[in-house]
């Protein structure tokens, strides 16, 4: 339980960068902020930039507690909640990806890295919620684990795009954005996989030591 409560924690305090960048962008677009290069494709075409903050922190902030653990309405908050706004997030990401001008520090690699995760964590979410359909929860377990590591990206995209930022003094661009990018795509998910093999190792350790407790002989029934 304590291990569950500090990933809780952890996942929450990832989640809380993209959560406040897009209520910060959401207040610009409300509140008539000023129009400048970097902001206007947004107040040009607002839908996707509204559908995809809004699915996004639904999906981050309530998965938190879907993947480690919290049973109490799994199914049904799964299913009402968090496969819509996670299928939001992943289609309007693909949705700016390709309408949406290109700023300067971007590139058209950054763009493909964009597509094939967004593309991957649609189909992650849509093969998890197969599985659970089909009662194969453990392969149920291992696509919405992966799907919600692709969408918690923007999180660890922070911490590795960020440095560079520092050092530079101003966003990199070029293949220097899309590696740092991609790499945070990638580093969540070689954690979601560590993540679900070390519990799969933990279970059969569990499951031996059961076993090995139900071979030991109660005392009194020694054989005569």
């Amino acid at each position: 339980m304590a291990r569950n409560n500090t990933t809780l924690t952890g996942l929450l305090l990832l989640t809380a960068i993209p959560v406040v960048a897009g209520a910060t962008r959401l207040g610009e677009l409300t509140g008539g902020a000023r129009i400048t290069e970097e902001n206007a494709r947004f107040f040009h075409s607002p839908v996707p930039i509204v559908v995809h903050i809004v699915g996004a922190t639904l999906f981050c902030v309530l998965g938190a507690f879907q993947v480690t653990g919290h049973r109490r309405g799994h199914g049904r908050l799964g299913r009402v909640v968090l496969l819509p706004a996670g299928m939001a997030a992943a289609l309007s990401g693909l949705w700016m990806t390709l309408a949406y001008d290109l700023p300067e520090w971007d590139s058209a690699l950054l763009n493909a890295f964009r597509l094939v995760f967004g593309i991957g964590m649609a189909v992650s979410l849509y093969l998890g919620y197969r599985a659970a359909r089909r009662r194969n929860f453990r392969s149920h377990q291992r696509w919405m684990l992966w799907g919600y590591a692709i969408g918690l990206g923007a999180g660890t995209q922070v911490l590795t795009v960020g440095p560079f930022a520092v050092a530079l003094g101003h966003q990199p661009g070029g293949l220097l954005r899309a590696l740092a990018m991609a790499a945070g795509w990638l580093i969540n998910l070689a954690v979601a996989e560590w993540y679900l093999r070390s519990r799969a190792a933990g279970s059969r350790r569990s499951r031996h030591e059961s076993d090995r407790a139900g071979t030991v002989r109660p005392a009194g029934k020694l054989a005569a």
